[in-house]
């Protein structure tokens, strides 16, 4: 199934003997998963995460969000514009990120499936040890979630996929017949409008508190479940942690949804100071050129900078 190895390349200067024990460091652990591979031993969306936090020192997420209006005027116009845009983003920026996100519905919008295939196919190339989140969202019972799974699992090779929780457990367990595979789950959202549902009080607390001890304690059956909640309501974030121990939370919102970078994390990390992918899409993908920089170059600058941000209060 989708073996990982995480990559360790922080931003210090590439002749320090702490960059070269580093790199060795990273040699030594692709070589492990190699030798796993051959073995037929799979690495599991959670070992590789927990892997991406220790050794990358980042709980930065890139979520990879195309829109084909904002590209720099060199890809105007190329057929192959939403890969090279995307593959220009992930080479700049991979050295920053525990995970990449790319979102289904910037590349199914404009028939560009077949570019997402080859993206998701060179992250698994060529960053193998990163994390491979698959912004889905999907929510459907029975066959169809069975449909959706092989959609993330196998034509993806995603690690890990978002769902909806609102169809209750058999639109999610499906996903949880790959082992070795991860399930996202909606939980509180940083939308607006996501408390017109998830601030509905069930028996005197708000429905996503619900849904985040119902993840904990009876449907992360593998132990590969996560929540998404968002990092514009750092006390909502509070209380799902203090519910849910050491799960992962995929946290968006931070950058162009402008949530706070300090309180999100302080109200977030786990007590090892990792149990987070922060997403940061738009902030980094479109960020403006300083002096000398092309697109990837400035996306690489603010990656490298939110990455920073975020380390100063884990």
């Amino acid at each position: 199934m989708g073996p990982g190895n995480p990559r360790q390349v922080p931003d210090i200067p590439a002749k320090t003997g702490e960059h070269q024990a580093k790199i060795e460091n990273l040699a030594c652990w692709r070589a492990t998963i190699a030798h796993l591979s051959v073995k037929g031993i799979t690495v599991t969306f959670i070992e590789k995460l927990n892997a991406a936090w220790t050794s990358r020192n980042s709980l930065l997420c890139v979520g990879l969000d195309p829109d084909v209006k904002k590209f720099p005027a060199e890809l105007q116009g190329r057929p192959d514009a939403i890969f090279e845009f995307c593959r220009a983003i992930v080479d700049a920026t991979a050295e920053a990120a525990c995970a990449f996100k790319p979102q289904i519905a910037y590349f199914a919008a404009l028939g560009a499936e077949d570019q997402l295939e080859r993206i998701c196919a060179y992250l698994r190339s060529n960053y193998p040890e990163i994390p491979l989140v698959l912004d889905a969202k999907r929510g459907d019972i029975g066959a169809t979630a069975e449909q959706y799974a092989r959609e993330a699992f196998e034509r993806y090779d995603a690690d890990v996929v978002t769902v909806s929780p609102y169809m209750g457990w058999d639109s999610v367990s499906p996903y949880l017949e790959w082992k070795d595979r991860g399930v996202i789950v909606l939980c509180r959202t940083s939308n607006a409008g996501g408390s017109d549902l998830q601030f509905l009080e069930v028996d005197g607390k708000p429905l996503y508190q619900h849904v985040a001890r119902l993840v904990a304690e009876k449907w992360n059956t593998n132990g590969q479940c996560g929540l998404v909640v968002g990092a514009t309501f750092p006390h909502e974030l509070a209380q799902v942690r203090a519910i849910i121990g050491d799960m992962p939370l995929l946290v968006p919102g931070v950058g162009a949804q402008g949530g706070d970078v300090e309180a999100t994390v302080k109200s977030g990390r786990t007590a090892a100071g990792t149990g987070m992918m922060i997403n940061s899409s738009r902030a980094i993908l479109y960020a403006k050129p300083q002096a000398g920089e092309d697109f990837a170059a400035a996306a690489r600058r603010v990656a490298i900078e939110t990455r920073d941000a975020i380390n100063q209060f884990r």
